[in-house]
């Protein structure tokens, strides 16, 4: 196996870690604990650079997950940093918002077709939270349909993990299956008429789970159903904002949501979450109270303005899909070419990678190890991420070396798999 600075604990990183262990409980919280990734991925980071990161031991990867999914740009983009930096020279955290709030949410309502107005949060599960809050004031209604297994956000109505949880913060959520119209349809009818809202993800894309992109029957059909029970179509573009189209990931789909939830990539690195809306709930959005005292910091609104701009001007969907299948093209060639049936799935700008009969993930993890020790930064359960950064000659670079990994996996598959 690699060498690693999990192992060494002379390391900076590790140094960092048994520090940690005395004033973090567990030695990090969250996703961003090091149990979350590979075995002997470094936990501390110092710095990053378009499509590459470095560690706190100085070690430099081509980066694949991209902060887990806000950096769209590449780390550091100039355009961003300027328009950040000079709202920070200004002054950021004051009194009252600053113009950027106005021009950010002209500019998402400019955008986004089913925009008429938009509101700013933090994070991904503040922007979740508030499209509900939004729904039940709407409607006047208790009742949220949510997918089995989808992540919606770490605040106990949504929450993966049960620990401190109790049943009444999940009270008035009923459950489907995504991409399953039937299912759907029994849970508005469970919900009778009690509907405030259906929660659908961007795409399907649940932990280690086969990612599936919405087929146009369940989306239809969730539409249907808000439109007759007069609820709210809330979507979760979270994760995939902006990476697969500008107006919001289902226009591909041909639906729009009432309500629609944008954070990761919105600001490339900077803080900030959005909620966007159709007029019907424009009065429920101004009546709910929802707010931080860092929520109206003006940089991360003049970081978005500057991201939308570039995205824009450089199409960067259509940029970050190429790439996507390209990396996906090489990345199975290679497995393909070294005896491994490795399948990537979900869109090409945001794939999880899987292998074949590897149910414990052991040969996912143990290529991450592979490729990482080669100065790839890969994940083998969770979405990865490429930004409008990994050009072709980057990801040729990154493939280039993922294919030594391939090598090097094929000569102990024995060892990883026993």
């Amino acid at each position: 196996m690699p060498t690693t600075s999990q192992s060494l604990p002379n390391t900076k990183d590790g140094q960092l870690r048994a520090r940690a262990a005395h004033v973090i409980p567990g030695g990090m919280w969250g996703h961003m604990r090091a149990a979350a990734v590979p075995e002997g991925y470094p936990q501390f980071f110092s710095g990053g650079n378009g499509a590459r990161v470095r560690d706190a031991d100085g070690r430099e990867y081509i980066d694949f997950m991209c902060s887990w999914g806000p950096i769209i740009l590449g780390h550091r983009h100039p355009q961003v940093e300027a328009a950040a930096r000079a709202c920070l020279d200004a002054g950021d955290c004051l009194d009252g918002p600053t113009e950027h709030a106005v021009t950010l949410a002209e500019r998402l309502v400019a955008l986004i077709p089913h925009a008429d107005w938009a509101l700013f949060q933090k994070n991904g599960s503040d922007a979740m939270t508030t499209c509900v809050t939004i729904a039940r004031a709407g409607t006047g209604r208790r009742k949220i349909l949510v997918a089995r297994g989808a992540y919606h956000g770490a605040v106990p109505w949504s929450s993966p993990s049960v620990v401190g949880v109790t049943a009444e913060d999940r009270a008035h959520l009923i459950y489907y299956n995504y991409n399953d119209p039937d299912s759907l349809s029994a849970a508005v009818a469970e919900a009778g008429e009690d509907l405030a809202g259906v929660v659908v993800s961007a795409f399907r894309h649940d932990l280690a789970t086969r990612q599936e992109l919405p087929t146009p029957e369940f989306a239809h059909a969730a539409r249907a159903h808000c439109d007759t029970a007069d609820a709210a179509l809330i979507l979760d573009d979270v994760r995939a904002g902006f990476r697969l189209h500008l107006g919001g990931s289902w226009e591909g789909v041909g639906v729009r949501p009432d309500l629609a939830a944008y954070s990761k990539a919105i600001a490339n690195g900077y803080p900030l979450a959005a909620v966007t809306g159709a007029e019907r709930f424009r009065k429920a959005g101004g009546q709910i109270f929802v707010t931080g005292s860092f929520w109206y910091s003006g940089a991360p609104m003049a970081a978005a303005v500057a991201v939308l701009d570039v995205l824009e001007r450089e199409n960067g969907p259509a940029h970050l899909r190429a790439a996507g299948d390209r990396f996906a093209a090489g990345l199975t060639g290679s497995a393909a070419r070294h005896g491994f049936d490795v399948a990537l799935s979900g869109p090409p700008a945001i794939p999880l990678m899987q292998f074949a009969d590897d149910p414990d993930a052991r040969l996912g993890e143990a290529l991450c190890q592979e490729a990482l020790s080669r100065g790839v930064y890969l994940h083998h359960r969770h979405n990865m991420f490429l930004s409008l950064a990994h050009d072709d000659a980057t990801i040729d670079t990154a493939l280039a070396a993922i294919d030594d990994a391939f090598a090097a996996l094929a000569r102990r598959q024995d060892e990883v798999s026993a």
